[in-house]
């Protein structure tokens, strides 16, 4: 067979993907938002909700998709990683519905993430030799450092979804992200790393939205292709927070999508952070990301 599907059940969002191996093309895909990580900061465990959420989005998926989730390659991550219950949360999984899911650390996650970005940023004909790769995720923050064919990278334990649900004030919320700007300061400084010299790339579904809301998209008329190559700068985060503050909950649904509205905020204030820390004036959003990652790697393992 020359097609795969890729199955990333991440913090918050549920995403799936059919892949042409022969011709590098997506042939179908879906996206949903199951919220995992809800809860996790008080329990440490994956709640009995969000496990359905998940069943049933697989379960719309196979409907939408004609897929055999058996059949699938299923990673897993943050959310899991932390989790105490996630041996048998992933055999609820496999017994429900077929998939096997495997937790990554965070290093192949961002071996395959980098992988599909690599992909993307040839195929957008953007220089791909030296570049930072901003991946925010519900439960953690990955920064990769692309050089030529080497990349360093480490997972930061915070996300759009963690820092939402331990926060429930601005100042909490700035101090935490203070320190994280200084572990993400100590950490390219250990590594000599020359944050002039490199391009910054932003992935994921905070870099994604702020990308469409600038391209007048919202969540009902979201187009990756549109999307992808995108220039976000400090400028389009604060209007983005702006127009936030300023509209219902019904207007920021209608961009951002159910499951998003509480996070999406928290998610520009840590794509802000990681503005001040590189010192850049812009990033490059691009839609490709883990998902894509496995669903390519599995095709070159063929």
């Amino acid at each position: 067979m020359s097609q795969v599907t890729a199955i990333d059940l991440g913090s918050n969002s549920f995403r799936v993907l059919i892949y042409d191996c022969l011709n590098n093309k997506v042939i179908g895909e879906y996206n949903e938002v199951v919220g995992m990580a809800d809860g996790l900061n008080e329990t440490n465990c994956i709640s009995k909700e969000a496990q359905q959420r998940v069943v049933l989005a697989i379960e719309a998926s196979c409907k939408k998709l004609n897929y055999e989730p058996s059949k699938a390659i299923c990673v897993t991550t943050a959310a899991m990683r932390l989790a105490k219950n996630s041996s048998e949360v992933l055999s609820y999984f496999k017994e429900q519905t077929g998939a096997s899911f495997k937790i990554i650390d965070g290093k192949e996650e961002a071996r395959l993430t980098l992988l599909a970005v690599k992909y993307a940023l040839k195929r957008e004909k953007i220089n791909s030799s030296k570049f930072i790769l901003l991946d925010i995720g519900g439960g953690s923050t990955e920064i990769i450092v692309n050089n030529d064919e080497d990349f360093i990278s480490h997972s930061f334990n915070f996300g759009i979804v963690t820092l939402t649900q331990r926060h429930e004030n601005c100042d909490d919320l700035y101090k935490e992200l203070q320190k994280n700007k200084k572990d993400i300061k100590n950490f390219l400084e250990e590594n000599s790393i020359d944050t002039k010299e490199f391009t910054f790339v932003a992935t994921a579904g905070t870099p994604t939205t702020i990308a469409a809301i600038k391209l007048g998209q919202d969540f009902f008329h979201y187009d990756k292709d549109a999307v992808n190559g995108t220039k976000i700068k400090i400028k389009d985060l604060d209007e983005c927070l702006e127009l936030f503050k300023n509209s219902s909950t019904s207007t920021i649904t209608k961009l951002v999508g159910k499951g998003r509205v509480e996070f999406i905020e928290v998610g520009v204030y840590i794509y802000k952070t990681i503005f001040e820390v590189l010192d850049k004036k812009e990033s490059i959003v691009l839609d490709d990301g883990l998902r894509e990652g496995v669903a390519i790697n599995s095709c070159l393992l063929r």
